[in-house]
């Protein structure tokens, strides 16, 4: 039995019934559109990093081309989504940054390379107890910045006889950025320098810029302040070193050293990238310190990453010697340009830009 139609009777002439059609997506209104620019400002700053990893890190020229445009292809069928589908799935984007980021993150230093002179040898140490045999201290007699005269050398330390650290600060007039060197005192009157570096090879210049990507390999540089400081006070252009003496006591400026031998050891055997944010010529020291709780450094001061301001930094917090004066005019009489050049290639060089200053012993 054929149940009773619910529908109204009608007739021919009668109109048909509206069809209700689907409502179309409304587009995001302001508020959300807003909320999202955040998220929109970080992507873009993780797609120009991704983009920039790709071109510059990936050495095969036809290799990198075809990751851009996998790269582009990708972004660009997520914008098609996006505009058709009037909502973004912000997941997408990020995903495809954080495959670019595995494989960059996967990348390993070749430690065969045309390496440029001053960073052909990677130095290396034999600790025996109190008694460490340092090898490849770069030595260098300089002619010009880069005509020089090479020379290598193994030196022995004891390190009951350290008795402090004196820090170098280079600025070469970018705001902010500056170089460290760390040099160690013993109570003979020498001094071992450690320069943590970006190691280059022969077609390399060094660049901040491209210190951010797989470009530099680290080199924990061991050398004669004659070599290493000279290098920077007479024979490079528009660069200008500061000298401190700092108050690490000499069991903490031990601790410290070794620390430097090991991590120049580790990378003797297995080399490891260089980076101008992460892993730079200050940051190793920084967080070794922070880590043993020495000198109330902590290791998320910018003013320490980027060094350009860690004298400032040390001296706000009772770091330095000299601190009787202003900081001002501690950095004035800091300045050894132009003692270093007066002493030029004395056998007591260190010594010599030494004399006079503030909080270093008559």
């Amino acid at each position: 039995m054929i149940p009773p139609s619910t529908e109204p009777d009608r007739t021919d002439g009668d109109p048909p019934p509206p069809v209700e059609k689907p409502t179309p997506p409304q587009p995001p209104n302001k508020a959300y559109r807003f909320r999202h620019i955040p998220v929109v400002i970080t992507l873009s700053l993780l797609s120009f990093w991704a983009v920039a990893a790709l071109a510059l890190d990936i050495r095969t020229g036809g290799l990198a081309a075809a990751a851009l445009l996998g790269y582009f292809g990708a972004f660009g069928f997520w914008l098609w989504r996006w505009r058709t589908r009037g909502v973004p799935h912000f997941s997408h984007w990020f995903f495809l940054n954080v495959l670019v980021a595995a494989w960059w993150l996967s990348l390993t230093p070749k430690p065969e390379q045309d390496w440029a002179p001053e960073f052909a040898r990677t130095p290396w140490a034999e600790i025996s107890g109190d008694r460490v045999a340092v090898h490849e201290v770069r030595n260098f007699s300089y002619r010009t910045e880069h005509d020089f005269i090479q020379k290598w050398e193994t030196r022995t330390y004891d390190l009951s006889q350290i008795a402090g650290a004196d820090l170098f600060l280079i600025n070469w007039g970018v705001p902010l950025v500056a170089h460290s060197i760390v040099s160690f005192r013993f109570s003979d009157g020498t001094y071992l320098a450690t320069s943590i570096e970006a190691r280059r090879t022969k077609n390399q210049d060094f660049s901040a810029l491209l210190g951010f990507f797989r470009q530099f390999q680290m080199s924990y540089l061991v050398a004669d302040e004659r070599d290493v400081v000279r290098l920077r006070t007479n024979y490079r252009k528009d660069e200008n070193t500061y000298l401190y003496r700092t108050r690490l006591t000499p069991t903490d400026a031990r601790g410290l050293l070794q620390a430097y031998l090991g991590w120049m050891n580790a990378a003797h055997v297995r080399p490891e990238w260089y980076n101008a944010l992460t892993n730079n010529c200050s940051t190793p020291m920084i967080a070794y310190l922070a880590k043993a709780k020495i000198g109330g450094i902590s290791r998320w001061d910018w003013r320490g990453i980027i060094a350009g301001r860690g004298d400032e930094m040390l001296y706000e917090l009772g770091d330095l010697a000299g601190d009787r004066l202003p900081f001002e005019q501690l950095k004035v009489q800091a300045w050894i340009n132009p003692a270093a050049q007066k002493a030029d290639d004395a056998g007591n060089f260190s010594q010599l830009i030494r004399v006079g200053r503030a909080g270093f012993d008559p």
